[in-house]
C-alpha cells in the first residue's frame, strides 16, 4: 500500500464538507453577533438545502449530457470557490446589511449559501473522483470524510465554544429589572443564570483554519493527479488525464441509464455496471443510504441538543465529540473488516435505528427525560450518540464500496441519494423543532425534574 496515496486521499476527503461542519461548531459564538440570534441555525439549515442545486445539476449533466462534465476540473472549480468564500468569511461573517428596515447578516448567510455549494456537490464528485483509485483508498477517503467533522470541532473545543458556568444572578444583575423580579420573588431560592466564558481566540482566526483547510484539500487533490506515487495507485494508468469520466465514456456498460427499464426479459439483474444486483436489491441499497443520511446529517443533529442537554453541559459536549470520533473510527475499522453483505447491511441499519429511536425519546421527553439526574443517564447518552454514529457511519462505507464496483454511475447516484436524504430529513425535522415546538431543552442551570 502507498502511504503517502492514503494521506492524500484522507485529506482529500477531509475538504468534503469541513467548511458547513466547521461553521456549525461555531455557532454558539457567531449568534450573540448577530441580528438573528439563536434563529440562525434554522436560516442555515434551509440555505444547506437549497445549496443542493449544485448537486442537482451535477447529477442531471451526468444522466443526460454523460462525459461533458470533467469531473477534475469541477472538483478544482469548487475547491478553488470553497477557498474564497472561506476567506471572505473571515471578514464579512458579522456584517450587517438593513432589508427593509431591518438588520439582517445577508454576507453570512451569502457566503454560507457558497459554501454549501461546495459541500453538497462535494458528494457527487469527490466520491466519483475516487473511482480512479483502488477500491482500499475509498475507505481512507471516508475517514477523511469522518475526519471533516472532527477536526473542526477539536479546535473548536480548544477555541472554548459553548464552555458555560451556571453562576448566581445576584452577580450579574446590572440594570435587568426582570431578572430582579424574579430573584426578589424568591428570597429562599439561589437563582443561577448561564454565563459562556470568552473564546480563546477569535472567529476570524477559526476561518482562516478552515481556509487553510480547503488549502490542503486542493493540495492533496493536486498530487493525487500528478504525483508519481499516487499515479502508480490508480486504477488504470493510461488514463489520459486522469479524469474518471472520460474512463467512464469509453465503457459500454456505463454509457446505459443507471435507472430505467431493463430491455431483456431473461436477466432479472440491473443495466448498469457489473449488473451484479437486480433492481430490487438496488433499491434496497439506496433507500438505506437515504435513511442513513436523513437519520445522522438532519433528524438527529437538529435535536441533540435536546437529547442531551438535560444530562449537563459535559453530556452534550461529549456526545457531540464522541459522534464525532465514531465516523472515522467506523471508517478506519472497515479497513480491515468490511463484507458486502446486503443482510448485514439491513441488520446494521436496524440497530443504528434502534438506538436513534432511543436518542429521540430522549429528546421528545426533554427537559425531563428518565435518568436525568443520574451520571448513568449521561453515560448512556454518550454512548448512545457514539454507536449510533459508529453503526451507521459502517454502513456507509459499505454502501460506497459496493457501489463502486458497480461503476462510475452508481457512485453519482450515491452522492444524490445521500443528498436527498439529509434534505428528505432536513424538511421533516425543521417545522417539528421550530413551527411545533415539539422539543424543550429547559432551563440549564434551574431544571426542577422530580
Amino acid at each position: 500500500m502507498s502511504i503517502l496515496t492514503h494521506v492524500l486521499a484522507c485529506l482529500f476527503g477531509m475538504g468534503s464538507w469541513v467548511t458547513i461542519c466547521g461553521l456549525w461548531v461555531e455557532i454558539p459564538l457567531i449568534v450573540s453577533h448577530t441580528p438573528e440570534g439563536w434563529y440562525l441555525p434554522s436560516y442555515l439549515s434551509v440555505i444547506i438545502q437549497i445549496a443542493n442545486i449544485g448537486p442537482l445539476f451535477v447529477t442531471l449533466m451526468h444522466r443526460f449530457r454523460p462525459g461533458t462534465l470533467k469531473e477534475t476540473a469541477v472538483i478544482y472549480f469548487i475547491v478553488s470557490f470553497g477557498i474564497l468564500a472561506s476567506f471572505l468569511l473571515a471578514f464579512f461573517w458579522s456584517e450587517r446589511v438593513e432589508v427593509q428596515g431591518v438588520d439582517r447578516s445577508v454576507p453570512l448567510l451569502l457566503l454560507t449559501f457558497f459554501i454549501s455549494i461546495v459541500d453538497c456537490t462535494s458528494s457527487v464528485t469527490f466520491l466519483p473522483f475516487m473511482m480512479q483509485l483502488k477500491t482500499k483508498y475509498l475507505t481512507t477517503y471516508y475517514i477523511g470524510e469522518g475526519l471533516s467533522g472532527l477536526v473542526p470541532a477539536l479546535v473548536a473545543m480548544v477555541q472554548g465554544v459553548g464552555v458555560m458556568d451556571c453562576v448566581n444572578a445576584s452577580q450579574i444583575l446590572g440594570s435587568n429589572e426582570t431578572l430582579i423580579q424574579r430573584v426578589n420573588a424568591s428570597d429562599d431560592v439561589v437563582y443561577l443564570v448561564p454565563q459562556y466564558q470568552p473564546a480563546n481566540f477569535s472567529v476570524e482566526a477559526y476561518f482562516f483554519f478552515l481556509t487553510a483547510m480547503m488549502v490542503v484539500c486542493l493540495v492533496a487533490f493536486v498530487l493525487l493527479n500528478n504525483h508519481p506515487a499516487a499515479l502508480q495507485e490508480h486504477e488504470t494508468k493510461h488514463n489520459n488525464a486522469g479524469d474518471s469520466v472520460s474512463q467512464w465514456k469509453t465503457k459500454r456498460t456505463e454509457q446505459k441509464p443507471m435507472i430505467g427499464l431493463h430491455s431483456g426479459h431473461e436477466n432479472p439483474k440491473s443495466s448498469f455496471g457489473t449488473g451484479k444486483y437486480s433492481w430490487l436489491q438496488l433499491v434496497y441499497i439506496y433507500v438505506i443510504l437515504a435513511w442513513v443520511n436523513g437519520l445522522t446529517n438532519s433528524i438527529l443533529p437538529s435535536v441533540q441538543s435536546y437529547s442531551c442537554l438535560p444530562y449537563g453541559n459535559q453530556a452534550y459536549h461529549w456526545s457531540a465529540t464522541m459522534a464525532n470520533v465514531a465516523n472515522p473510527v467506523a471508517c478506519f475499522i472497515t479497513m480491515f473488516f468490511l463484507r458486502r453483505s446486503l443482510v448485514l447491511l439491513g441488520l446494521l441499519t436496524s440497530v443504528g435505528s434502534l438506538i436513534g429511536v432511543y436518542i429521540m425519546g430522549m429528546a421528545v421527553l426533554s427537559p425531563c427525560p428518565p435518568l436525568v439526574n443520574e451520571t448513568s443517564g449521561a453515560v448512556l447518552m454518550v454512548l448512545a450518540w457514539f454507536f449510533f454514529i459508529f453503526i451507521l457511519s459502517f454502513v456507509k462505507v459499505i454502501i460506497a464500496v459496493i457501489l463502486r464496483d458497480e461503476g462510475h454511475s452508481a457512485l453519482v447516484w450515491c452522492g444524490a441519494v445521500v443528498q436527498i436524504g439529509s434534505m428528505l430529513g432536513a424538511v421533516t425535522i425543521f417545522p417539528l423543532v421550530n413551527v411545533y415546538d415539539l422539543f424543550n431543552t429547559g432551563d440549564p442551570c434551574n431544571k426542577h425534574c422530580i
